[in-house]
């Protein structure tokens, strides 16, 4: 079977097995596309024919062009790739298995202090229709820690005003429900009543996703970073954030305040409670600086 087979069997599992997104399939596609041109160019033959001896000859090769983040990226999509021929017993062995991989150190997320994020979102102008919009998306992504991924997917039938819930189609398409408060819930329903529909008729082709772009169709998720990025300049605002800056803030601000690690964990639909324990690293270095930069002795110049 040929390398343009394989792809295609394997982008056919991810799409309707796996219901991977768009852009998951891509990425995973793009980094196997990478071991496909390495191997052409040192005449190793085909994918369905690699050693282990060449799959460390490959992971030495990415030290040499790629950080070490970008290699077990890469060498993550390459492994899940075998892991599919070896169910489809295509091949018997996974030759990424036990190549040795870098050590990336983990960066503690970066987030938004209360006040920063209160003032980020109570300047902005929801005099037009596309501030309102702007108001709910980030509403919504602090107030529900959501991905943006998760956000432009959200539909109108998603939201419950009665019981303040939000269905979420997260990763995998796994569904979690989450709360919502009251502030941003009536921020959503002002844009969908007063908002959306203006957006609405711009499009020949009806849609009921909540979030709709200035042409009326489905916002993107470079739609919303360019939203913020638009809205940080209009604000002249200095802070340096993403639209996961939203999401990392909601963790951190509730486990600041005393919220239960598992509660946390099923709030951002965390598969395992060790990714969400990062926050409580965020948590503890928040609790020193604080100490440091507010104790008398601790401010006290040493004599």
């Amino acid at each position: 079977m040929t390398n343009l087979e394989l792809i295609f069997l394997y982008t056919d599992y991810l799409k309707y097995q796996k219901q991977y997104s768009e852009s998951t399939i891509v990425s995973y596609t793009n980094d196997i596309n990478n071991l496909i041109s390495f191997l052409k160019n040192e005449d190793l033959g085909e994918l369905i024919n690699i050693s282990n001896r060449i799959a460390k000859f490959y992971v030495t090769h990415l030290y040499n062009q790629y950080t070490p983040k970008s290699i077990l990226r890469k060498i993550s999509a390459v492994r899940s790739f075998y892991d599919f021929l070896i169910e489809e017993e295509m091949v018997k062995e996974n030759p990424f298995e036990f190549v040795v991989l870098p050590k990336v150190p983990r960066k503690l997320p970066k987030f938004v202090y209360p006040r920063e994020m209160n003032e980020f979102l109570d300047n902005i102008d929801t005099q037009k229709p596309l501030g309102k919009r702007n108001k709910a998306i980030f509403e919504l992504l602090y107030g529900c820690g959501l991905r943006a991924d998760e956000l432009i997917n959200i539909k109108l039938n998603d939201i419950d005003y009665i019981n303040k819930t939000i269905l979420i189609h997260g990763k995998g398409q796994k569904e979690r429900l989450v709360p919502v408060h009251e502030v941003a819930l009536n921020t959503i329903q002002n844009y969908i009543l007063n908002a959306r529909p203006l957006l609405a008729i711009k499009s020949l082709e009806g849609n009921d996703f909540v979030f709709l772009n200035y042409r009326g169709t489905k916002i993107s998720n470079r739609g919303v970073n360019l939203i913020l990025d638009k809205e940080l300049e209009h604000q002249a605002s200095t802070l340096k954030i993403s639209p996961h800056s939203f999401r990392h803030s909601f963790a951190t601000h509730l486990i600041n305040n005393g919220v239960d690690l598992r509660v946390v964990q099923e709030l951002l639909g965390h598969a395992s409670l060790s990714t969400t324990q990062i926050y409580t690293k965020v948590s503890r270095e928040k609790l020193k600086s604080e100490y440091i930069n507010t104790h008398p002795r601790a401010k006290r110049k040493k004599e």
